[in-house]
This record gives C-alpha cells, sequence and structure tokens, in this order.
C-alpha cells in the first residue's frame, strides 16, 4: 500500500530499443521521424547550379548556425561550377575529404546516427542511391555566457564558472589542464534526451580501475532523461539510503582541475552547470579553493574552524536539550539560574521548544531561497529579527533556545558544501529528539548509528570517511586537517592509487 492508497503496478523493466530507427537512412526516413515537426526542414539543392546534380538537404531549424551552414556549406555547393559537371559518387568522395569550408564532416551508416546529428544542430546531405550520408557540423552557439561563481566566491581565484553546454565547459578545463594526457570520453544518457555525458581523467596519474568503475555506472543509468543533477547523482553513487553526498561537485573549472591533478574522475553533463569529482570522501565536503588561495597557516585555522562548526551544528541544540532536562548539574548554577528564570513562563518543553524553532529555521531558510532575491531577502530579516524577538517577548520560546538554534544554523553556513550542511541538519533532529527522550545516553547512541552508517558508506570503493578510517586494514597517511605549504606537499593521496604518486619536484 502506498501513502495515497494502492501503488499502482509497473510493467516489467524491458530493454532499450536498439536501434531506436530501424530504417535505412533516407530523406523519407528522417521526415518520418520528425513528422509533426514544425522546424523540420528539407529541400532539394543543385551542385554548381546544375539540375541534373541534385541531392538532398535536411536540417532542424533553430539548432543550426544559419549564416554557417550557408557560407561554409551551401555556398561552396552552389558556386562550384566543377561539382555540378562531376559524378555524384565523385562529388560525394571530395566533400568527404575536405572540399566544402566545415571542420567537421562524418559519415553515416544509419538512421540513428543522422537523425542525432540532426537533433544536435547538424546538416545532412542525402545522396540519391547512396546508403550511407554526409552530415557536417553547422551549430548555433547560444548558450549562456560564462559569469562568477555565485555559489562558491573567492577573493583571490578565478572569475568563470562551468555553463549548461558541456562543449563550452571542457573548453575551461582544457584551458587550464593543457597537458594532451587529459582524457575526455563521452557517453549518452536518457532514452530520450541522449544527454552527452564527459568522463574526464588524466592519463597517467588516475588509477585505470577508477576510471573503468566510473564509466560503467554511468554507461549503466537506465532513465529517460538526464535534466537535473539528481538524476545522475543518485544513480552514479547507487546509494539512496543517505543523505550525505557520495561524489563532490562544483562550479569552479580551476577546483575540477585540481581534482583531476589529483588523481580524481571528472563528470561533465550537457545542462547541467556543475562538475563531478569522483570518489567523493568526508574530507572533500570540508575543502574549498579559498584554501589554496590564502596562506598556507591561514588556510589551516579555516578547515579547522568548519570541522568544530560542523561538531556545533549538529550537536549543539543536542547536548542543550540533554544538559537542561536530563544534566542540569553540568551547568554553571549562574547560567542554570538564567535559563530557569527564562524558562518559566513558557508554556512548552525545552524540547518542543528546540524542534520548533529548528522547524522555523528551516523554513525560513526553505522561504528566502524560493522567493526572488529582493523578497527572499526581506522574509530573511522578518522571520529573524520580528518572529524571533517576538517568539521570546510574547514567552512562546526561551532567548537561550533562540540563541543556541541561530548559532547552529549559522555555524552550518561554514560549509563549503550545501549538501553536506543538509545532510547535517537532517541528523541534527535526530539528535534533538535523542536527547530529548533519553539524554546524553541517547545522544551518544544516536551519534554512533551516524558513525557506524558512515562508516558503511563507499564512493567508488573508497570508504567515505577516509582519511579518517582504514580501508582494508591500510590507514592512508596525509595532513588531512592541517594543510601544509605547498612546497612540502610533494604526494598525491594514496587513497586514490594514483599511478603517480609524486606531484612535483
Amino acid at each position: 500500500m502506498g501513502f495515497f492508497g494502492r501503488e499502482e503496478k509497473l510493467p516489467p523493466p524491458h530493454p532499450r530499443q536498439e536501434p531506436r530507427i530501424p530504417l535505412p537512412p533516407t530523406v523519407e526516413t528522417m521526415s518520418q521521424v520528425f513528422q509533426g515537426c514544425a522546424d523540420f526542414f528539407h529541400r532539394p539543392f543543385y551542385l554548381g547550379g546544375n539540375p541534373a546534380r541534385q541531392v538532398e538537404i535536411c536540417y532542424v531549424l533553430g539548432m543550426v548556425r544559419t549564416e554557417r551552414a550557408c557560407d561554409y556549406l551551401l555556398r561552396p555547393l552552389a558556386e562550384n561550377a566543377a561539382l555540378g559537371q562531376a559524378d555524384l559518387g565523385e562529388v560525394y568522395r571530395l566533400l568527404l575529404e575536405g572540399a566544402v569550408y566545415t571542420l567537421t564532416v562524418m559519415e553515416r551508416t544509419t538512421a540513428d546516427q543522422v537523425a542525432l546529428d540532426l537533433a544536435e544542430g547538424w546538416v545532412a546531405l542525402f545522396f540519391p542511391g547512396k546508403d550511407t550520408v554526409l552530415t557536417f557540423a553547422a551549430p548555433t552557439e547560444e548558450k549562456r555566457s560564462v559569469s562568477p561563481p555565485e555559489n562558491e566566491p573567492d577573493v583571490k581565484g578565478a572569475r568563470d564558472s562551468f555553463v549548461e553546454t558541456v562543449r563550452t565547459n571542457t573548453s575551461m578545463v582544457r584551458r587550464r589542464f593543457r597537458a594532451p594526457e587529459l582524457r575526455i570520453m563521452e557517453v549518452r544518457v536518457g532514452r530520450q534526451s541522449l544527454t552527452p555525458v564527459d568522463i574526464l581523467y588524466v592519463e597517467g596519474i588516475t588509477d585505470p580501475d577508477l576510471v573503468a568503475q566510473v564509466r560503467r555506472q554511468v554507461a549503466a543509468i537506465d532513465i529517460d532523461a538526464l535534466l537535473a543533477p539528481a538524476n545522475l547523482e543518485e544513480y552514479l553513487t547507487g546509494q539512496s539510503r543517505t543523505a550525505f553526498p557520495l561524489v563532490d561537485y562544483t562550479q569552479r573549472p580551476d577546483r575540477f582541475c585540481a581534482g583531476l591533478a589529483e588523481g580524481r574522475v571528472g563528470i561533465l553533463a550537457d545542462g547541467i552547470p556543475l562538475g563531478y569529482l569522483a570518489p567523493g570522501t568526508v574530507d572533500r565536503f570540508f575543502k574549498a579553493e579559498q584554501d589554496k588561495t590564502d596562506n598556507w597557516a591561514m588556510a589551516t585555522v579555516l578547515t579547522v574552524l568548519r570541522y568544530v562548526c560542523m561538531l556545533v551544528t549538529l550537536f549543539l541544540p543536542a547536548l542543550y536539550v540533554a544538559a537542561v532536562v536530563f544534566h542540569p548539574e553540568m551547568i554553571p548554577l549562574r547560567l542554570m539560574n538564567s535559563i530557569i528564570a527564562a524558562k518559566s513562563n513558557v508554556p512548552f518543553s525545552t524540547l518542543t521548544e528546540v524542534v520548533v524553532m529548528l522547524l522555523a529555521f528551516e523554513v525560513l531558510q526553505e522561504a528566502g531561497v524560493r522567493l526572488p532575491a529582493p523578497l527572499g531577502q526581506t522574509v530573511s530579516i522578518l522571520g529573524g529579527l520580528v518572529v524571533g524577538t517576538a517568539a521570546v517577548e510574547a514567552k512562546i520560546v526561551s532567548p537561550a533556545v533562540l540563541i543556541v538554534v541561530a548559532i547552529a544554523g549559522i555555524a552550518g553556513y561554514t560549509m563549503p558544501s550545501q549538501d553536506f550542511a543538509g545532510a547535517l541538519r537532517i541528523w541534527r533532529f535526530f539528535l534533538a529528539l535523542a536527547a530529548g527522550l533519553a539524554g546524553f545516553l541517547g545522544l551518544s547512541l544516536t551519534a554512533a548509528v551516524l558513525v557506524f552508517r558512515l562508516a558503511r558508506l563507499e564512493s567508488f570503493a573508497v570508504p567515505y570517511l577516509t582519511p579518517f578510517a582504514s580501508s582494508a586494514g591500510v590507514q592512508y597517511q596525509g595532513h588531512t586537517v592541517l594543510r601544509r605549504p605547498l612546497t612540502r606537499a610533494k604526494g598525491r593521496l594514496a587513497y586514490l592509487r594514483p599511478r603517480n604518486r609524486r606531484n612535483q619536484g
């Protein structure tokens, strides 16, 4: 039984239809495939202006850049008189070998290949009597311009971020990582979207077994359309029973390239302005690109601060509930008297106060994210100042609870990964409830469950708690929290099993 009644019985899984179009690659086939599409066009074309040398052209309007197709393809074909006198077979050979002004020409043998090229903005040229088709690249370049990263700002870092076009993203990676050993493999994902997903790694550094595993995971994704980050993240890791992210993502090409240099595998998907790095271990979600642009001492202090804030946002509300309800002897007398005096007129229990304020904090955060920027700031100010102050003055919550929840909420914003911070917020509720039911015993048991669940997680055969925990009895050494000066960090991370452990002289 489902939540709203009886669950619908789904049909059994069915394999992908291969080929998708079981017809020969002809103009009639393409007209049938794109039947009812107002943007699909096909027309006859005379080579060299000679009606006796007629071919057929197909294209999808809006996907093709008209000026490029006319100037680089149609004009040479129409104005070259020699093509109008030559045999069609000879013309076919000349075009395949470079008689037009296009960088890319492909010979297609199946209707699937031709249809996919048309959908991506190519022009298809059909010769009568030929069972193959020539397609020429002439796609439009309309896309969002490269802009500064909004979610990962940095004072001294680069000012560009990934966009929705995968080729633009790979070009930004190439500009920073010019080594010819950089490899880019492409896999099509989605039965209907046919989204190109690129897998990037550095030959001679990245572990080949890791590359093969990532490729298998990407190729095994069988969904209708890959349109959102969750479509890639959930299928890529295969772990659906945890809120913690198992792959690291970034908007910044410089941080993405730094991960490739470490020996990680990068993943870029068309339509998603993010770059993913695998494997994702817990230490990755405490690091920011700012750590490499700042001095090593400052970066170490900031990293330690993030770990402290992680403990604060996760345990502070639960510790307050456990201390006030079950262990008041742990609180200094004067502070306890102040808490009792402030709580004397509050009608709710301490656990109820904390849980309600945590829920209110989540509601305000969700409202601020969903509303436009000016309204979101207004709602945040209204909720944080007016509602919070009014709730304290009306004796609905005590001031101490408001301060505790505010400190825990602000500490969570220091996490570089908001996905990781979101998982901490979920477990913060569990810890507070356990502390309200059984004090420090419940808090300790729930914390042990959290550590146990994290210890069971793996990201592409790498334990999630690496390098804090051992893997198969091997403890990987390294400076995780304390960052060494870059001149002394001469080795790559051992748990990535890079083929070359040395990263500098």
